[in-house]
């Protein structure tokens, strides 16, 4: 297996973007699976890279990227030692940042993939991030919404929480796992109202012309599973599998110490290449 780790994306005038991706030398090109994280995430999070080797097995070209903003560094792309940079990040940003993981991969891994099989796969809030792009990218064939949220609006602040925001300028998230005080500045807010219309999760779901596979864990304790519903309900050709117990992240937890992926993660993924191949 081919096996390229923290490859550096430079771009003009923003930050760069940290880079993996897995395959299996092959004859014949192969198709790409671009795997975006979710909040509080980086590509590195879990069982990620178990979840990159699976699909290089399957016979893709597996990508995972962190977010330009996740708060990840290129020297320490583990965990958020850059909280300023976190507290900067936005949707209008993670946008860009697929959108140039994806022109990159047809650009620099043209001798590998094939670059009319170019698949997504986002979790938990980048489940948002890859339908809106799904849906204005002619370039992405399938998609698949792991845990996926359905609206970015309802997790802003509201009421005198908002006004606080405005005056503050910033609020504190604490991650539970690093107890770290994680920064958001209202620019976010700002430049979500800004570009709403672009930004909606809904609208871009009507738009969706492709196959999509939305896959919720039925105990998620962290996005409700009727978003999953939401999702299939606008999604027109979209197919909803809720898995039974699983939860938020499949099973998986960081640090992932096993050699294997977690049941439910590996019945996902599973559900995902043979998504993908059909």
């Amino acid at each position: 297996m081919q096996i390229v780790l923290n490859k550096i994306i430079d771009r003009n005038h923003n930050k760069p973007i940290l880079l993996d991706h897995y395959y299996i030398p092959s004859d014949n090109k192969v198709p790409v699976v671009i795997f975006a994280h979710g909040y509080k995430g980086f590509k590195d999070w879990g069982a990620w890279d178990l979840m990159g080797r699976a699909f290089a097995n399957a016979g893709f070209c597996f990508i995972k990227f962190n977010f330009s903003h996740n708060g990840g560094t290129m020297d320490n792309p583990i965990d958020f030692p850059d909280l300023e940079a976190f507290g900067y990040n936005n949707y209008s940003k993670e946008v860009q940042d697929l959108n140039d993981v994806i022109n990159w991969s047809v650009d620099h891994l043209l001798d590998v993939i094939d670059p009319d099989n170019i698949n997504l796969l986002g979790h938990s809030r980048a489940g948002g991030i890859t339908t809106i792009v799904a849906s204005q990218n002619n370039n992405i064939r399938k998609l698949v919404t792991l845990a996926s949220v359905s609206d970015y609006k309802s997790r802003f602040p509201n009421g005198e929480a908002l006004l606080k925001w405005k005056n503050d300028d910033v609020f504190y998230v604490k991650n539970g796992r690093t107890q770290q005080e994680m920064p958001h500045y209202y620019q976010f807010f700002e430049d979500y109202i800004q570009n709403e219309e672009k930004l909606s999760i809904k609208r871009a779901a009507f738009k969706l012309k492709i196959p999509h596979l939305i896959i919720h864990g039925a105990s998620d304790e962290t996005v409700m599973i009727h978003e999953g519903r939401q999702l299939h309900q606008w999604s027109k050709k979209s197919e909803l599998l809720i898995l039974r117990e699983a939860n938020h992240t499949f099973g998986a937890v960081h640090p992932w110490k096993s050699a294997y992926l977690p049941n439910h993660l590996r019945q996902a993924v599973q559900c995902c290449i043979n998504f993908y191949k059909n």
